[in-house]
């Protein structure tokens, strides 16, 4: 028996129970779009999560101080920052270097003072793919210039402050040597990030105007931040830094200078993968179930088929073949239930403003803010790979009825009513 006529009967005997087949491809089509659906909205939305990390951070790989991770200090500096950001440009996949200063500062007005913490940087340099902080600007505008004057701060810390715009600002912090010294600008304007915990602490100054305060050199900072078109990406581009740096300096992951980052992203991430993993096994029970039922219902059937010549090995792969159509076929019911809302969810997103609001605001996860306009896109490693686990689970699920028919006694078989 050729592969055309095993093919063609399985194809028939799949639709002899209509309904039946109708209601598995449905709870495969139903599985594949909760797989899809859920591992989107985990895959755009921790991409999106770590992105916005890097923005509001140090990039998603950083060169900084060997010393500066345990002990964070103006005095643990990078020198010679413009011949690095040279070589970080040219490594594959990085988009954009910039040179950036942090730290601890004490911000004062004539009413009230308070810590924070301060990011300096070139606003001719970054753009809104490397500070997500500029574009949260509230009131009055951004420095332009790295030797610009001005400050900006957190809404709620201008808030806590007193401070209009206009109005003087004293921040004080600590110099290349380790002594106090302090800088006074006027309020140029104020950010809300959504993250509360940032935008009650957070100080926005321009990198050269803060060099000369702390004593730095033109080509001086505490951290090169190097961003990437996929942040998956940081640990390769990692150990090719590595490979020409200095050991005046090192260079970290976003997930090594934010482990509270790194940590709920995994959290998620497995939790995901436990319900995608539940679902998939609940789905592989319904198809086996399908396939079983079916060889049970055509005992006497297959006894009659063996009688007349058709080998074990034939029986076993039209069952297979049963198995393998139904693969295909949940696969396509798949695709098509999943299509459009995807599209849309992709596209126009969900807004869950209103959901936040009744948590009591905005959330945010070690000082990033979540987005909350939800939109979803999967990796495409990640589609693949659940249209393989589809189509296996489907042939899994159809191997030991397969065997079953093979292994059909003809006379047994054919004497039961």
């Amino acid at each position: 028996m050729n592969a055309s006529t095993i093919l063609s009967l399985a194809w028939r005997n799949l639709w002899r129970q209509r309904r039946r087949t109708v209601l598995t491809l449905v709870s495969i089509a139903f599985g594949g779009f909760l797989a899809v659906m859920m591992t989107a909205m985990q895959d755009q939305s921790f991409a999106d999560f770590i992105d916005n990390a890097a923005r509001l951070g140090s990039g998603h790989v950083t060169i900084q101080h060997p010393e500066f991770r345990d002990r964070p200090t103006l005095t643990r500096t990078v020198t010679d920052t413009h011949d690095k950001r040279a070589r970080a440009d040219a490594e594959r996949g990085v988009i954009r270097t910039v040179e950036r200063a942090s730290g601890q500062a004490m911000v004062a007005t004539a009413r009230d003072s308070f810590g924070a913490f301060f990011i300096a940087f070139d606003p001719t340099v970054e753009t809104d793919d490397t500070m997500e902080l500029a574009k949260g600007l509230q009131t009055g505008e951004m420095f332009t210039a790295p030797d610009d004057d001005g400050i900006v701060l957190g809404q709620i810390l201008a808030d806590n402050l007193g401070a209009r715009l206009g109005d003087k600002i004293v921040y004080t912090l600590t110099d290349r040597s380790g002594e106090i010294v302090s800088g006074m600008e006027r309020l140029s304007g104020t950010v809300l990030t959504g993250a509360q915990s940032t935008d009650a602490a957070l100080v926005l100054l321009p990198i050269d105007t803060m060099r000369k305060v702390v004593g730095y050199q033109p080509d001086e900072s505490t951290q090169v931040a190097v961003f990437l078109e996929d942040g998956r990406k940081a640990p390769h581009t990692k150990s090719s830094i590595e490979s020409w740096l200095g050991t005046d300096a090192t260079v970290l992951t976003w997930d090594e200078v934010q482990p509270e980052i790194k940590a709920f992203v995994a959290m998620k991430i497995g939790g995901g993968r436990l319900m995608e993993l539940i679902i998939g096994v609940l789905v592989a029970a319904g198809i086996f179930n399908t396939i079983f039922m079916g060889v049970l219902e055509r005992t006497r059937e297959f006894g009659i088929m063996m009688a007349i010549g058709f080998t074990a090995g034939q029986l076993f792969a039209i069952v297979m073949a049963e198995s393998a159509f139904l693969a295909v076929l949940g696969l396509f019911s798949a695709v098509a239930v999943t299509a459009l809302p995807y599209w849309y969810i992709h596209g126009t997103g969900i807004d869950m403003t209103e959901m936040y609001a009744q948590q009591g605001g905005n959330i945010d996860i070690g000082g990033v803010g979540m987005d909350p306009i939800l939109r979803i896109g999967i990796y495409p490693e990640n589609a693949v790979l659940i249209a393989v686990s589809i189509v296996l689970a489907t042939l899994l699920a159809g191997l030991y009825p397969a065997w079953r028919a093979g292994r059909v006694n003809p006379v047994e078989s054919i004497n039961q009513a």
